[in-house]
C-alpha cells in the first residue's frame, strides 16, 4: 500500500481537523493532503518531469513543509531522501550522488550553501519561496501511484564503519509494519492526541510522525529543540507525544523551573539514540511520571527493536526496577532478535554478543553496495554491530558498540570519517579519534595526533579542516598532540587503551 492512501483516509475522516502547525499557522488535513497532491503532481510534470521509482533529496530545517514534501514523494510514485540540515553541503552532495537523486527540495536558509556543492545534482527547489507557492497552484494528482509494498519509500543515510554513509533502502511495507509496531508497544493514537517535534523531522521524530499522521493526530512543529518552549507547548496542547535523545532529555528535566512545569498534558516521552543514564532517568520519572518509553533500533530498522514501555518504567517495586531501567526493554511484536558470537550462534542469557534481529520493519538493503548488504543481512538477520546480552526475562542491555561510533546530542560520529579528513593535513602521520563521556551530551570527540616527522601540528589549521569538510557537532572537542598511538602486535591502534586513559583522567578529575 501506497504510505499516501493512508493520509488520504486521515483526510477523508477528518477535513477540518488541524493536521500541522507550524510559526503559528496551522493547516487541517484537507488543505495539508491537498497541498501534497499539487506538489506531487508538480514533480512529476515539468519542468521536472520525475518518474516513479525517482528520488527526491529533502535537507530541510524543521517545517511544516518538510511533511507536505514527504508525502508529495509517496503519492507521486517516489522516493524520498531525507538527509540531516546540519551536514555540511559536501556531505549533502555525497548523499546527493550516491542516491542519484533528480530533485532537491531544501529552505532558503539553506539554499544558498547547498546550491554550489550540488551544482550538476538537478534542481533545487526552496520550500518558502514563491516558486514553491506556484507549484501549490498545480491541478493535484487524481490518482496515487499504485506503489507496491517492497517499494523504495525512504532512503535513510546510516555511516558504517568505514564512516562513508551508506543508504539504507526503506519501503513502504517497512515504514507501515513501523507504524503498526507502534500501535502495538506504544501507545493508542487518535485524533485528540499532539505529536510535538523538537528534534529534526529527517529521522525519529519525523519517522515516528507516521503513525501519528495515520491516525489524524496533530502535528506541531518547533525550529529546534529548547526546553522552555518544550515545557509551554506541553502545557497548551493535550495528549502531547514527544521524543528526546537522551541528552535532550536531561536538558529537559533540568530545566529551569521545570519542576513546577504543569506536565499534565504529556502523555508519552520516547527516546532512543544513545546511552541513557539511570539517574537521569529516575529524575525524569520523578518530575514526569510513568509516561517514559525507551526504544532500541537503527535506521536499519528504524526504532522497531527493542522497547522499555510505560508499565516497566513504572515497576518501581520489581526486585530488579534498576536493572531493567538500564536495558533496552523486550523484542517488540512480530520482531526477533538474538545475541550471536562470531559464528552467528546464538549465546545464552547473560553472555555477551552482537545483536541481530529480523522482522517486517528490516531494510532491503544499502542502496548500491551489494558487499555491505550481503555483510548486514547475512542469514536473514540484521546484524546491528551493536554488543550486549539478552536477560532470562529477554530484556535486552547493550554494553558496548562494535564499531567505534561516539554518539554525541544524539547524532552519530564515525571517528574514521574524522581521521581521514585529518590525514588530508602532511602534517599529520597518524591519528585516532574516541568517544570521551560528557554529562550533557553523552560522548564528545577527542582526537589524538601524532605529528610527521620534523614537523609540528596547527590545531587551529586542523579544526578548519574539518569545518571545510563535516558539520561542526562531529569535529573534536579537544586535541593531544602525542609522540605515538598504542598499537598491537598487529599494527592496529587500541582505541580501548585510549578511552580507558580519558575514563581515568575524567574519574581523577571528579575526586578532585
Amino acid at each position: 500500500m501506497n504510505l499516501a492512501e493512508i493520509l488520504a483516509v486521515s483526510a477523508r475522516r477528518l477535513p477540518k481537523h488541524p493536521a500541522i502547525t507550524f510559526s503559528g499557522q496551522t493547516v487541517s488535513y484537507a488543505i495539508f493532503t491537498d497541498r501534497a497532491l499539487r506538489l506531487g503532481s508538480a514533480l512529476r510534470s515539468k519542468p521536472y518531469s520525475l518518474s516513479p521509482g525517482d528520488r527526491v533529496l529533502l535537507c530541510m530545517e524543521n517545517c511544516g513543509a518538510f511533511l507536505e514534501a514527504l508525502f508529495a514523494c509517496w503519492a507521486a510514485g517516489l522516493c524520498a531522501v531525507p538527509t540531516n540540515a546540519k551536514l555540511h553541503p559536501k556531505e549533502v552532495a555525497y548523499i546527493a550522488a550516491d542516491a542519484r537523486t533528480r530533485v532537491t527540495i531544501t529552505t532558503r536558509a539553506l539554499q544558498h550553501a547547498l546550491a554550489p556543492a550540488l551544482d550538476g545534482a538537478g534542481p533545487i527547489i526552496a520550500a518558502d519561496d514563491e516558486a514553491w507557492q506556484r507549484l501549490l497552484l498545480t491541478d493535484p494528482l487524481r490518482v496515487l501511484h499504485p506503489s507496491a509494498p517492497e517499494d523504495e519509500a525512504w532512503i535513510f543515510y546510516t555511516s558504517g564503519t568505514t564512516g562513508r554513509p551508506k543508504g539504507a533502502i526503506l519501503s513502504h511495507r517497512n515504514l507501515l509494519f513501523m507504524a503498526h509496531c507502534y500501535y502495538a508497544d506504544m501507545d493508542h493514537v487518535d485524533e485528540n492526541h499532539t505529536k510535538l517535534h523538537a528534534a529534526p523531522l529527517s529521522h525519529a521524530s519525523g519517522l515516528y510522525g507516521l503513525p501519528h499522521l495515520f491516525r489524524g493526530s496533530h502535528q506541531v512543529i518547533l525550529k529546534g529543540f529548547d526546553p522552555q518552549e518544550i515545557l509551554d507547548h506541553i502545557n497548551h496542547y493535550p495528549n502531547v507525544t514527544l521524543f528526546g535523545a537522551p541528552t535532550m532529555v536531561t536538558r529537559l528535566v533540568n530545566a529551569d523551573g521545570v519542576e513546577n512545569a504543569v506536565t499534565r498534558n504529556l502523555r508519552t516521552l520516547y527516546y532512543g539514540g544513545g546511552p541513557m543514564y539511570v539517574a537521569d532517568l529516575e529524575r525524569a520519572l520523578a518530575i514526569f511520571g510513568p509516561k517514559l518509553i525507551q526504544i532500541f533500533g537503527q535506521g536499519e530498522s528504524p526504532m522497531t527493536i527493542t522497547a522499555l514501555s510505560k508499565s516497566h518504567h513504572a515497576e518501581t517495586a520489581h526486585p530488579r526496577y534498576l536493572d531493567r531501567l538500564a536495558s533496552c526493554g523486550v523484542a517488540r511484536t512480530g520482531v526477533a532478535f538474538r545475541v550471536v558470537d562470531e559464528n552467528d550462534q546464538e549465546l545464552p542469557a547473560g553472555e555477551m554478543g552482537e545483536v541481530i534481529t529480523r522482522s517486517d520493519c528490516v531494510m532491503k538493503g544499502y542502496l548500491g553496495n551489494p558487499e555491505a548488504t550481503a555483510k548486514a543481512l547475512r542469514g536473514g538477520w540484521l546484524h546491528t554491530g551493536d554488543v550486549g546480552f539478552v536477560d532470562s526475562e529477554g530484556f535486552l542491555t547493550l554494553r558496548d558498540r562494535s564499531k567505534d561510533m561516539i554518539i554525541s546530542g544524539g547524532s552519530n560520529i564515525y571517528p574514521r570519517e574524522i581521521e581521514e579528513v585529518l590525514l588530508r593535513d602532511p602534517a599529520v602521520l597518524e591519528c585516532s579519534v574516541v568517544g570521551r563521556p560528557h554529562p550533557d551530551w553523552g560522548e564528545e570527540a577527542v582526537a589524538f595526533v601524532v605529528p610527521a616527522t620534523g614537523r609540528g601540528v596547527d590545531v587551529k589549521a586542523l579544526e578548519q579542516l574539518c569545518l571545510d569538510n563535516m558539520a561542526r557537532f562531529k569535529r573534536p572537542k579537544e586535541w593531544r598532540v602525542v609522540e605515538a598511538l598504542p598499537k598491537n602486535n598487529y599494527g592496529k591502534v587500541l582505541k580501548t587503551e585510549l578511552r580507558h586513559m580519558l575514563a581515568r583522567e575524567s574519574s581523577q578529575g571528579e575526586k578532585t
